[in-house]
């Protein structure tokens, strides 16, 4: 008689890690965060790298896995001037939320159209959210667009909301 007892285990163990938990973490609150401007691959006008922002005001709802979060105050007008909406929406897996801004306001370059779309990639660790935003170009493809193909510019950031 074979043992298969180690490759039983090695089965249970891989079956184990797979099923980890991916249910999602209650992530809905009203979060003060503070943005931190990292590189600027799109070259965005009036964006210096190191430059803070605080005390932006998110709201996050969650159903289940889906969620959203609303930008408050000043970010919430700049975020409707820029892409035009301040609403992202989403996915909760574990705790880690995956949120996206599709741009809808068009800008051109030469012949180049483009909108900007922006994704939030943040974990949450008990009542402290980080990660970082990315701003990506989305363009027609015509030959003035250039360097915004495939560019991302990135924001840190950090925020928390009251203990739950």
């Amino acid at each position: 008689m074979k043992r298969r007892v180690p490759a039983l285990f090695a089965c249970l163990s891989i079956a184990l890690v797979a099923c980890g938990s991916d249910d999602p973490v209650a992530a809905a609150g009203t979060y003060t965060i503070a943005l931190t401007n990292r590189e600027n691959g799109c070259n965005n006008a009036n964006w210096t790298v190191g430059a803070m922002t605080s005390g932006v005001g998110v709201t996050i709802t969650q159903n289940g896995g889906a969620a959203s979060a609303e930008v408050q105050g000043a970010a919430r007008l700049t975020l409707d001037v820029v892409l035009g909406n301040h609403i992202f929406t989403g996915e909760v897996h574990g705790n880690h939320l995956d949120l996206l801004i599709t741009g809808t306001n068009s800008f051109s370059m030469g012949t180049c159209d483009y909108t900007i779309d922006a994704q939030i990639d943040a974990t949450l660790d008990g009542d402290v959210l980080s990660g970082n935003i990315f701003y990506r170009a989305r363009t027609d493809g015509a030959a003035d667009c250039g360097a915004l193909t495939g560019c991302a510019s990135r924001q840190e950031l950090l925020g928390n909301r009251p203990p739950s």
